[in-house]
């Protein structure tokens, strides 16, 4: 059996009414000084979470796809604050900022030093996070991503110590997240799940949450885009993004996410709608690789069972044409804004993550990659 290590949130509290939770976490701890990191919206929430709290700074001014000098800005006003805990409140960009807020809070470190794996040497800020929404699973990994605005690219730090002290999910906390984000977060957390259980790196263990992330989501995501208040299905889902984001410490993603990366830092796409549009794709090029695997998915996507692993795979990519069709996505790079002359470049540039491209579970080739892109362009199928 592979090693692996699996670092876990120390406090993981699931279920209604979280806040109040993470209220009393923040008194049990002594905290005095709060720094909430939140979308506009999560400025209501504020009060059931600081209640008792003698002395708190809420910074709302989050972008949807968080760069370095979006992050050194809220960093900066952090540092005049002074908090003993930072809390992120929000989607995956505000949780990231937060992690990279409590860690780099000392001044110790600088953003530019620690992007890349373990090259963090420590947090000395209390970190909290509370999900909004049901897709990045940030409150549990060891993962922070931000857009480096010098080179028009996505970076990735990863340390222990992008791990929260306590993460609370509560599924009612996303209800009022709109059908497109709703649809668009969900693959997200669906293709960390079908990536972790198919890479190179799998491991028994780590499949069980993956395998269990695709089931539910693949039940519920539909539901939760046309039914928004449908708590069965935001319960369905929030479960299925946790067990992603707990598959990225130990095994992460793969190429999905890697070509991914150069829609959102290039051309401003949201992180799972660019995941969506790429997974059935990728899927199909992978599929000769690990046919047992990609079989296994499309079987707890709610295909039948075929005369072969192969063709079960196939009907399982099927399945995934199906349900984001259902979601309203559009799945057409070129509706997007996306020509021929970007496909080279965007190939070299997700090529380039090789963070995650050596997880795939078959190399992929500059070609390779462009063929991607320009099925992904066409948006069909076949």
């Amino acid at each position: 059996m592979k090693t692996i290590t699996l670092l876990q949130v120390p406090k993981l509290t699931i279920g209604g009414n979280c806040l109040s939770g993470c209220r009393q976490y923040l008194l049990e701890h002594g905290v005095k000084r709060v720094f909430l990191i939140t979308p506009p919206f999560g400025q209501k929430y504020a009060e059931r979470l600081f209640e008792g709290v003698p002395d708190t700074c809420i910074e709302s001014s989050i972008e949807a796809e968080p760069t370095v000098s979006g992050f050194s800005r809220i960093l900066s006003r952090a540092q005049a604050f002074r908090p003993d805990a930072v809390v992120g409140l929000g989607g995956g960009s505000a949780l990231d900022v937060a992690k990279l807020v409590a860690a780099l809070l000392d001044g110790k470190q600088q953003i530019g030093q620690v992007f890349g794996s373990g090259l963090l040497k420590g947090r000395s800020a209390l970190l909290i996070c509370v999900p909004t929404t049901a897709g990045t699973g940030s409150e549990v990994s060891p993962n922070a991503i931000l857009l480096d605005e010098a080179d028009q690219s996505k970076k990735g730090v990863v340390s222990p110590w992008l791990v929260p002290d306590a993460a609370f999910i509560d599924a009612e906390l996303t209800l009022s997240v709109p059908p497109t984000v709703t649809a668009a977060t969900g693959v997200d957390a669906l293709t960390h799940c079908i990536e972790a259980y198919t890479n190179k790196f799998a491991h028994p263990v780590v499949d069980t949450w993956a395998i269990e992330g695709v089931r539910l989501i693949a039940d519920a995501l539909v539901d939760a885009v046309k039914n928004p208040s449908s708590m069965a299905a935001r319960e369905k889902m929030s479960l299925g993004s946790l067990y992603g984001g707990l598959c990225l410490g130990p095994v992460n993603t793969a190429a999905v996410h890697a070509l991914s990366y150069p829609l959102g830092s290039r051309f401003h796409i949201a992180h799972g709608h660019a995941n969506a549009i790429l997974l059935p794709h990728v899927m199909r090029f992978n599929m000769s690789a690990a046919a047992d695997r990609y079989a296994a998915v499309a079987l707890e996507l709610g295909a039948r069972p075929e005369a072969s692993k192969g063709a079960t795979a196939e009907a399982g990519i099927r399945q995934i044409w199906s349900l984001i069709h259902a979601t309203g996505l559009e799945m057409r790079l070129s509706a997007l804004g996306i020509s021929e002359s970007d496909v080279s470049s965007l190939a070299r540039e997700g090529l380039a993550v090789t963070r995650l491209m050596n997880n795939n579970p078959r190399q992929m080739s500059q070609q390779d990659a462009e063929a991607i892109y320009r099925a992904a362009l066409v948006g069909t199928d076949k």
